[in-house]
């Protein structure tokens, strides 16, 4: 009985087989990592939303601060109540009190990431990578128009972003 074994090139054709399926697989995956964490970014948004109708439905003619609207962002409140923080994301609102909805376009919601998301890269208060701008609407009396904004390398994270009404 002789002794049965594989050959030098039989490996080798398995290693670089196993390499090209990692070369393949590896983006993939850290393309999902990214977009499973920027995912808590449109949930939070929109119950930021849905928190500000009901605040300017009940006060007719302005927007409120985190605080005034009840709104507490993901993670951990901030010891000012207009701040929080996840492990990846830092949220913060830019509204004092309320503001008349005549004030013109009002920075009311941004995430800023703190960990590069792929080709997301870390943003800063002064340059958020999603921000919510709020206004009068024009269309309807009373009612709040919601601009998003999203830098363009971190677009794909959150592809429903810009679809906020």
């Amino acid at each position: 009985m002789g002794k049965r074994g594989f050959t030098l090139i039989e490996l080798m054709v398995v290693v670089v087989i196993i390499g090209v399926l990692a070369v393949v697989a590896l983006p993939k995956l850290l393309g999902a990592i990214a977009k499973s964490k920027a995912s808590e970014v449109e949930p939070a948004v929109g119950t930021y939303v849905k928190l500000q109708d009901a605040f300017v439905s009940s006060k007719g003619d302005s927007v409120g601060s985190w605080e005034a609207i009840g709104y507490s962002g993901p993670g951990t409140l901030g010891s000012d109540k207009e701040s929080s923080e996840t492990s990846a994301f830092h949220y913060e609102g830019a509204i004092s009190g309320t503001v008349p909805m005549s004030s013109g376009l009002i920075v009311g919601w941004q995430a800023n990431n703190k960990i590069a998301l792929n080709d997301c890269a870390v943003s800063t208060a002064a340059s958020p990578n999603w921000k919510l701008s709020l206004r009068s609407s024009t269309t309807v009396s009373g009612a709040v128009m919601y601009v998003p904004a999203v830098s363009a390398a971190c677009g794909a994270l959150t592809p429903q972003f810009l679809s906020i009404q």
